[in-house]
């Protein structure tokens, strides 16, 4: 899908900067894709796209984090952070939230 979406960009981008009716055509092309990207029902789709992108990742995230890797990833960040306020003797309970 991702690939479609890039094809038809280049097709478009490639006919606006070699179309030889100027820059009347081009206003008009403009114009069309406002219009089209104003619409409510794409508007709806991508706000539902959005939607399914950010549960996605957050659904990764969580998976990764339960994993040898993820582990490894945070697992040395919150060792070195534990060690650290131990040592230091801070009874704070602050954690550093790194995203990864």
């Amino acid at each position: 899908m991702r690939g479609k979406l890039w094809f038809i960009g280049g097709l478009a981008a490639g006919f606006v900067l070699g179309a030889r009716a100027g820059r009347e055509r081009y206003e008009e092309l403009v114009r069309n894709a406002r219009k089209v990207w104003d619409h409510p029902t794409v508007q709806e789709a991508a706000g539902v796209a959005q939607a399914q992108a950010n549960r996605l990742y957050a659904e990764g995230k969580d998976r990764l984090a339960h994993t040898r890797v993820g582990e490894k990833l945070t697992g040395g960040m919150d060792d070195a952070l534990a060690a650290s306020t131990t040592s230091t003797g801070s009874s704070s309970g602050h954690r550093n939230n790194t995203t990864i």
